[in-house]
Order: structure tokens, then C-alpha cells, then sequence
């Protein structure tokens, strides 16, 4: 009996043991997206989960946690447990301008979330509704102009990359335009869509379908060069205001103390799948370029855009409300 008693406590413990050695990650994973269905960041993290899910041999769920520019689901991440096994594909809006722009914001990008890598860069593109009498750029801002305060533009939230490329232009055009924040890109563009909106500054994902089928018009992009997904498509830059550069991107970050090696097979894992070719083309049909790296080249880009946009939002006087 004593005998029988010690092989099963035996057994328990290398069970247990075996358990606990069990290679990460062997259960559901869960990737936040700070945006409701249909914008950018869900559609890049919808790419991107497949083929994790796939490599990885478990599920990647990905949870829509809209609102407050990002805030939300950010905040979420940074309170979870540092087990790895909640991702935030986080966006500019939240790890580099939200600190600028909520007074008690409840978490710190820096702090509070461990970097993985940074995932996609892209620029967004400024796209009116057919109703708008703008062929380019300067003739809505002629007509901006003509009648200030008239022409509204929506953007994916307070904060977010569309509403910083609204207020970077809008500051360097000297036009009076009216910024309507949504609870991410798709609404925005669906607003859009029905003309609630004049126009919308809005990611390559989610406006490009409608600008090819003529749905809506692209006046300019907001990066520093042209768009591969849209290459007729000038620069705001190009189109009379040189200097004028607002990039977005988005990028994986976990909440803080999370294990060293958790890190580290995360980011092998991601680099692997958006160095992948198939999901490299899906992600470049959609306008979002892969820029896999380092979690400490994330670091640093995080730390410069937290300089950089600190200054935009004072300078602009953008406030959270």
C-alpha cells in the first residue's frame, strides 16, 4: 500500500513537473486591437493571427477593445497578467501620444508594456467623399479656406495617427478644419462612406477598396514618399506644404515583467510571420509595409515618437476632450 501511495505521488509530481516545463505557449493566445472591426489595426492583426495560429500550432484570437483613441485596450494589455499571453498590436496613439494628452492616464507606454517588435509602418491618406468639390489637395484647401470651419474630417480617435495628420496639416495649411474623433478607422470610413463626414484621414486598409471602385476620392498621403498601394496618389508634402511627414504605425508590445524568454520567443515568432512572403503581400495589398526588428529598436522608436508628437500636441494645443 505504501508502495502503491509513493508511486502515484511520484507520478503526480512528474506530471506536474512535465506541466510545468510544458513549451510556450500551450494554451489560446489573445491579441488586442485598441479599434473596432474594419480599420487598419484590425485588419493587420487579423493577417497576422492567422498565420501565428498556424505556426505556432494554437489559437490566436484577436479581441476588439474600441475606444478612447486606444487607451482602452492599452491599458488592458498593461494590467494583464505578464504571462505572454495577451498581445496588444498597439498604434502610435496610445504608446506615444496619449501621455501628452490625458493628464491620469492610467498606464505608462514605457513602464508598463514590454516591447516585442515593431510590426507595420505606413502613411495614411487624406480621402473625401465624391460630393466634395476637391480634385487635390489645394482645392480643398481652397475650399477650407473659402468657408473656415465648415469641412469636418474624421480620424480613428483623439490622438490617434489620423487625427495628428489632421492637426499637423491643419496647422501648416492655416485652415479652419473641424476634427470629428470615432472609435477607429472602419466607422470612420463608413461615416464616410455615407457622407456624415466631409473626409477622413484614414489608413491605406481601410479606405483603399473604396477609392479603386471610385467610392471616394484620394487627395494625398502623409508620408514623406508615395504609397506603393497608391502611387498615383501625391504627398501632402509634394502638394505644397515640404516638410510635412506624419507616419503611422503599429507595434506588439506585452505588459511589463513579463519573462525574458517569453520576449524572445515572441519576437522570433512575430518576425517570422511578417518576414513570411504571403503575408508580407497580404499586408502591402492593404497599403501597411512589415517592419519587423528588434524589441529594442522598438524601444527607441517609441522613445523619439514621444518626443516628437509631444511636441505636435502642445504646439497644436490638441486636447482629450
Amino acid at each position: 500500500m505504501v508502495r502503491f501511495l509513493a508511486s502515484i505521488l511520484a507520478g503526480a509530481v512528474l506530471a506536474s513537473s512535465a506541466l510545468a516545463q510544458a513549451p510556450f505557449p500551450n494554451r489560446t493566445v489573445t491579441m488586442i486591437v485598441g479599434f473596432a472591426p474594419g480599420g487598419g489595426t484590425d485588419i493587420a492583426s487579423r493577417i497576422i493571427a492567422k498565420k501565428l495560429s498556424e505556426n505556432i500550432g494554437q489559437s490566436v484570437v484577436v479581441e476588439n477593445r474600441a475606444g478612447a483613441g486606444g487607451n482602452i485596450a492599452t491599458e488592458l494589455v498593461a494590467r494583464s497578467q505578464p504571462d505572454g499571453y495577451t498581445l496588444l498590436l498597439g498604434s502610435v496613439g496610445s504608446l506615444s501620444v496619449a501621455p501628452h494628452l490625458v493628464a491620469k492616464l492610467p498606464y505608462d507606454p514605457v513602464r508598463d508594456l514590454a516591447p516585442i517588435t515593431m510590426a507595420v509602418m505606413f502613411p495614411n491618406v487624406l480621402v473625401v467623399h465624391p460630393s466634395v468639390a476637391a480634385q487635390t489637395l489645394a482645392d480643398f484647401v481652397k475650399l477650407a479656406k473659402a468657408k473656415p470651419g465648415s469641412i469636418n474630417y474624421g480620424s480613428s480617435g483623439i490622438g490617434g495617427a489620423g487625427h495628428l495628420a489632421g492637426e499637423l496639416f491643419r496647422m501648416m495649411a492655416k485652415v479652419d478644419i473641424v476634427h470629428v474623433p470615432y472609435k477607429g478607422g472602419g466607422p470612420a470610413v463608413t461615416d464616410l462612406l455615407a457622407g456624415q463626414v466631409a473626409a477622413v484621414f484614414a489608413t491605406p486598409a481601410s479606405a483603399g477598396q473604396h477609392v479603386k471602385a471610385g467610392k471616394l476620392r484620394a487627395l494625398a498621403v502623409t508620408g514623406a514618399a508615395r504609397s506603393p498601394s497608391m502611387p498615383d496618389v501625391p504627398t501632402v508634402a509634394e502638394s505644397g506644404y515640404p516638410g510635412y511627414e506624419a507616419t503611422n504605425w503599429y507595434a506588439y508590445v506585452v505588459a511589463a515583467k513579463t519573462p525574458k524568454e517569453v520576449l524572445e520567443r515572441w519576437n522570433r515568432e512575430l518576425v517570422k510571420v511578417l518576414t513570411a512572403p504571403d503575408v508580407r503581400e497580404q499586408l502591402l495589398s492593404h497599403g501597411l509595409e512589415p517592419q519587423p526588428g528588434t524589441a529594442e529598436a522598438l524601444a527607441r522608436h517609441i522613445e523619439r515618437e514621444l518626443a516628437t508628437w509631444g511636441r505636435v500636441v502642445k504646439e497644436a494645443g490638441i486636447t482629450a476632450n
